[in-house]
Parts: C-alpha cells; structure tokens; sequence
C-alpha cells in the first residue's frame, strides 16, 4: 500500500551534527540492511511478533543529485524520530530508505499506519524543502504478510523478501545450470518413456471413466499458482474434504501415522484411500502418476528436484516458518525429503529437509538426488 504526503515545509538540514543525538546511530548499507530484513523475518517467525517495514523513496532521476540530498534528509528526519530498537538503512543504496519497525503489537494496522504515517510526515517536512518532500513516496510491508495462494500471480509481498527474489551472485550461474538439467533431463525423460505414456494413457481410459490427465492447481515459488498435472489415479467427482481434514491435522502436528494396506508399515498419509482407483494405487506406488509433471518442469513452474508444491488450502494451514520452503526453490519432481524420510516424518520434519535443500542446492546436490529417486521409487511411494 502506497502513501504520499505534501505540505509546506521548511529546510533545517543545518543543523549541527553534534547537537543531534541520533546522529551517533548507524545507518545500514544496502547489504546490511537487506540481512537484517532476512533476520528480523526469521525472528519473527519465532516470535510470533509482527514488524513493520516501511520504504521512502523519491520519484526524481536516479542520477539527480537532488535526489540524494533529498535521500539523505530523509535519513535525517528518520534518525531522531524511529525508536533505537529500529533500523534504519539503505533498502536500495542510493534510491530506496528503508525503515524496520519491530517490536509491534498491532492489533488495528489501519491505526498504526495512520500513526506512523503523520509522524514521519512531521518530521520530514520539518527536514525537507516543499519539492523534495512532495516528491517523497512511502509504502508500508506488514510481515507476516498474508498468503492465500490464490493470486496467479503470487500472494506474498515481494518487498518483505528481497532476498528471495533476487539471488546471491554465485548462485546466478547455477539458476542457469539448473534450468539447462531441468529442460535437457525432461525432453530425454519425455522421449525415451513416450511409449510408457502413452500405455498408461490407454490402460487409464481403459479401467476408469474420467480424462487421462489429472488437473490440479498447485502453489508454487513465490505463492505463484500453476497448473499442476499427474496421471488421474482416483476416481472422478470425489469429495476431497477428507483429504483436506487430514492435511489440516498433519501441519498441525495432529495427525496419526496410518497403517500401509494392513501391514506394520505406518506412515503419514491417507493410506487405503477408497478414492483410488485399482490401477491408481499401481501408478502411486510406483509413482508413475508423477511422470506428466515432465510437462510443469518444460514450462518452467517446475524443477526436477525441489519442494513438493501444495495445494492452496495446504497453503492456508500453514505456520509462518513453513512458507519459506516456496521461496527460494522451484518446486520439485523429487528432492531431498523423496529420497529420506518420504511420507515417514512429520510435516515440521519435512519442511526442515525443504529448507535445508533451499539453502544448500547445487547442480551436484541435484544431480545425487536425481540419482537416489529410482531406489526411493522401488522401495514404494509411501
């Protein structure tokens, strides 16, 4: 939500530095900042205690030295008006100010916006000459941010995380490598398993009424929604409403471990499920419903190995520290949880295997996997 403020205001920027007591505060480079963003987010997850992060910026040229001057009494004004407990730094050096609020109890964000706003306003037309601050646009980024995971184009709030959407520099080359592993393995996959698909698309039609192909919308990076594609392995107009209870229970950490067609074996999912059709449990256990998820890698909503995509109300059930595992990956085909713990951990446990992929994968750290799915697969879907 963008704000802007105008009204007549009067240049005290000379003041002297060593009557201002905020002068002895540090402002954060643009790096600084954005780490202390990262961690303020991990902290608040923990927390539960919202924060609140607000950008400042000018609509003059980027190369204006007017711009700058004008930058820089916006960090003057800042300074002494934000609390010591906030940061104050540089979210884009040179262009963007940015403040974190932290510590809030907000329960009327209307009313915190609307506080906040007249008084950083005070202080920067008290700060700011009438066209610097006329010019001066702010916007405000409450974190948590509310995810809904039904925007086609994502439900977070891309500001919050900067990080996430622009890789680290080292990591630029390996994007281009995993994308190059994705499309290359993929076209081969499709190539040499056609016949596979297309037997499977007739045994389908064969034993079951219903299309070939089930269609499901699924959540990927970002909160992005997309198509998601499986072999149907259930029957048609099934009521998914037990599936959705048992989801909601196992992100809560509520669910039972259930018992795999009778034997000893237990595991977190719905097992004997009565939706699926006799060679619907053929093609889950041997994960054959997986192959058309070929189709969401080409087209780019997919990589071969990373998180599994949820289903929006999957998405809705979610703690905050759980959305991370949609950030900073594609979704997957398999990844580390496929090849480790599969359906035998709790969900928390899962989501800890996604975020330990997320800060860690390389091309060879896919590459193993990759590897390691087959032996996953014989061992059984579950």
């Amino acid at each position: 939500m963008a704000l802007l403020g105008m009204d007549k205001a009067s240049s005290t920027r000379n003041r002297a530095a060593a009557e201002n007591p905020a002068e002895e505060r540090e402002v954060l480079a643009e790096e600084a900042f954005l780490k202390a963003l990262a961690l303020e987010r991990k902290r608040s997850e923990r927390s539960k205690n919202p924060f609140l992060l607000m950008l400042l910026e000018t609509g003059q040229s980027p190369r204006s030295t007017a711009r700058r001057t004008a930058l820089d009494g916006v960090i003057a004004a800042l300074l002494p008006t934000t609390r010591a407990t906030d940061v104050v730094g540089w979210y884009q050096g040179g262009s963007i100010v940015g403040v974190i609020f932290t510590g809030l109890s907000v329960d009327d964000k209307n009313v915190t916006l609307s506080t906040l706003l007249n008084k950083v306003n005070t202080a920067l037309r008290s700060e700011l000459t009438f066209d610097e601050f006329s010019q001066i646009s702010i916007s405000f980024h409450f974190f948590p941010d509310s995810w809904h995971g039904d925007g086609e184009d994502g439900s977070n709030d891309p500001a919050l995380y900067p990080d996430c959407f622009t890789p680290a520099n080292g990591r630029v080359g390996f994007l281009g490598i995993k994308r190059a592993m994705d499309v290359s393995v993929s076209l081969m996959m499709l190539l040499a398993g056609l016949p596979v698909f297309v037997g499977l698309a007739l045994a389908i039609k064969a034993t079951s009424e219903g299309p070939v192909f089930f269609r499901q919308k699924r959540v990927g990076q970002h909160g992005r929604l997309f198509t998601f594609l499986k072999f149907r392995s259930m029957y048609v107009n099934n009521d998914h409403s037990v599936h959705r209870e048992y989801v909601s229970q196992l992100i809560a950490g509520n669910a039972e471990r259930m018992a795999v067609n009778g034997s000893d074996d237990r595991v977190y999912k719905l097992a004997n499920d009565k939706r699926i059709t006799p060679l619907g449990k053929i093609l889950r256990k041997t994960s054959l419903d997986e192959l058309p998820q070929i189709f969401n890698v080409l087209l780019g909503d997919m990589s071969l190995v990373g998180p599994r995509p949820p289903i929006p109300y999957e998405l809705a059930a979610y703690q905050t520290w759980h959305r991370r595992r949609l950030l900073q990956v594609k979704p997957g085909i398999t990844g580390l949880w496929q090849v480790t713990g599969r359906s035998r951990v709790t969900f928390d446990e899962m989501v800890r295997l996604d975020l330990q992929y997320a800060t860690t994968w390389s091309p060879l750290l896919d590459l193993r996997i990759l590897l390691q799915t087959p032996a996953a697969v014989i061992k059984g879907a579950y």
